[in-house]
C-alpha cells in the first residue's frame, strides 16, 4: 500500500490532482457551512431528528441540510435529473439513439443541467413550504422576497456543487458527483459518534458492541456484494482472412451481482418523501376533507414498520428496474454475434438474449435483497439496540465503500497507463 502511495507522489500531474480534488471538497465542505439568513436552526435540527427520511437525506448532505446552507440541496436536482433522461432514453429511441454517440451523450449531460436548475428550484421552495407549517417556528422571514431570494441562493448552490463536481470528474481521480456524496458522508461521521458518545450509559455498551459488530459485517458484505461477479465463458470462432487466422480465443463476460449500485435506495428516497411534501401544502386547507387526507398520508409515513415496509419493497422492485434499464442482453448478445463470439452450449442471437436474461434475474436477486435489507439496516439497528443517535445505517456504508473502490480503480488505470506510457 505504502509503495502506491509513493508511486503516485512521484508523478507531478497526478499528485496535482489529487490535490486538486481535495481542495475542490475542501471549498464544499465550507460552503456547507454558510446558512441561509433568516432560519432558526435549533427549531431545524430538532425537525430533522423527529423525521426518518428527512434525517438520511441529511445525513448525505453531510450535515448542510440540517444547518440550511446554500448547498443544502446537495447534488440530489442533478440526480433526479439524470435519472429522468435515462427513463427518457429507455422510452424514446432519438435519445437511446444520441446515447450511442459522443456528441449525443454531450447533448444529453447539457439537457441534464439544465433539467436540474428548476428541479432544484422546484425542490427548494417544497422545503420552505414544508418547514413554514412545522409545529416550532423554523423559517422567521416568510415575505415574498425573502422567500424569492432563498430559492435562487439554494438553486445557485447546487449549480455550483454541479460545477465542482464535473471539474473533479475531468480529473480522473473519480467520479465528482459520487466524491461530492462521500464527503458529505464522511464528515457526518464523527458528529454522529461524538452525539452518540455524549449519550453514552454503561448498561448500553453491550448494544454498541453488537452495533460496531454488525457494521463491521456490514461492511465486508458491501465489499463481496460490490466486487461480486459472475463470469460467463464467452467463445470466438477462428476466422482466416487471407492467409492469416484470427480468433479462437476465450475469455468471459462479467455480470456483477449489483448492477444497479445505489440508485434503487436514490430512487425508493425520491418516491417515499413525495407524498408526505406534497401533502404538506393540503394540512391547512379549506375543505375538511382534504386537510384529513393530507394529514394522514403524513402520518402514515412517519410509522415506522409501513416506511420500513415500503422503502424494502420499493429498493427491491427498483433494483430489478434499473438493471432492465442499464443492461440490455439483446444488444449484448447481438454485439457477441457480429463479432464472431459466443457462449458454450448457447446457440447465438436470441437464444444467448434469453440466457443472459434469466441468468441476470438470478443474480441481482442476491443484489436486490442485499440493497432493501441495507436499506432498512438503521431502522432494524435502533430497533433492536435502543441506540436512536447512530444514523450512519447500511446505504451510508455502501456508498462510502462503492465510492473509494471506484476511486481506487481509476487511480490504478491511471498508474498503469503511465507504466505503458514509460515502456
Amino acid at each position: 500500500m505504502w509503495q502506491k502511495f509513493i508511486q503516485i507522489w512521484k508523478i507531478p500531474d497526478l499528485r496535482k490532482n489529487i490535490f486538486f480534488v481535495l481542495v475542490m471538497l475542501g471549498i464544499f465542505r465550507l460552503a456547507a457551512h454558510i446558512p441561509v439568513p433568516g432560519v432558526d436552526i435549533g427549531n431545524l435540527k430538532k425537525f430533522f431528528e423527529s423525521n426518518q427520511i428527512l434525517g438520511l437525506l441529511n445525513v448525505f448532505s453531510g450535515g448542510s441540510m440540517e444547518n440550511f446552507s446554500v448547498v443544502m440541496l446537495g447534488v440530489a436536482p442533478y440526480i433526479t435529473a439524470s435519472i429522468i433522461f435515462q427513463l427518457l432514453m429507455m422510452i424514446i429511441p432519438r435519445l437511446e439513439e444520441l446515447g450511442k454517440e459522443e456528441y449525443g451523450r454531450q447533448k444529453i449531460n447539457q439537457w441534464t443541467r439544465i433539467l436540474a436548475v428548476p428541479l432544484a428550484a422546484l425542490q427548494a421552495y417544497s422545503m420552505i413550504a414544508m418547514l413554514r407549517q412545522s409545529a416550532n417556528p423554523i423559517i422567521t422571514d416568510v415575505s415574498p422576497w425573502r422567500l424569492f431570494s432563498t430559492v435562487m441562493t439554494i438553486t445557485a448552490g447546487t449549480i455550483f456543487l454541479m460545477w465542482i463536481g464535473e471539474l473533479i470528474s475531468e480529473k480522473k481521480i473519480g467520479n465528482g458527483i459520487s466524491l461530492l456524496i462521500f464527503a458529505g458522508i464522511i464528515t457526518g461521521l464523527p458528529a454522529a459518534v461524538q452525539q452518540a458518545l455524549v449519550v453514552f450509559d454503561a448498561s448500553q455498551i453491550l448494544n454498541f458492541v453488537i452495533f460496531a459488530f454488525i457494521a463491521i459485517v456490514t461492511i465486508v458484505g458491501v465489499v463481496i456484494i460490490t466486487e461480486g461477479q459472475r463470469q460467463i465463458p464467452v467463445s470466438y470462432a477462428k476466422q482466416v482472412r487471407g492467409t492469416k487466422m484470427y480468433g479462437g480465443s476465450s475469455t468471459h463476460l462479467p455480470l456483477r451481482v449489483n448492477m444497479a449500485g445505489v440508485i434503487p435506495i436514490i430512487f425508493a428516497i425520491s418516491l417515499i418523501l413525495l407524498p408526505p411534501m406534497v401533502a404538506q401544502f393540503f394540512v391547512q386547507a379549506k375543505t375538511a376533507w382534504i386537510a384529513g387526507g393530507a394529514q394522514w398520508v403524513i402520518d402514515i409515513f412517519r410509522n415506522q414498520l409501513v416506511y420500513g415496509i415500503l422503502y424494502f419493497i420499493l429498493v427491491f422492485g427498483f433494483t430489478y428496474f434499473y438493471t432492465a434499464v442499464i443492461f440490455h442482453p439483446q444488444q449484448i448478445a447481438d454485439n457477441l454475434q457480429k463479432n464472431g463470439g459466443f457462449i458454450p452450449g448457447i446457440r447465438p442471437g436470441a437464444p444467448t438474449a434469453q440466457y443472459l436474461g434469466a441468468t441476470t434475474s438470478r443474480i441481482i436477486l442476491a443484489g436486490a435483497l442485499f440493497l432493501a435489507i441495507i436499506a432498512v439496516l438503521p431502522m432494524i439497528l435502533q430497533q433492536v439496540t435502543g441506540v436512536q443517535v447512530l444514523q450512519f445505517g447500511g446505504t451510508s456504508v455502501l456508498i462510502v465503500v462503492s465510492v473509494v473502490l471506484e476511486t481506487i480503480r481509476q487511480i490504478d488505470s491511471q498508474l498503469t497507463m503511465r507504466e505503458y506510457d514509460g515502456l
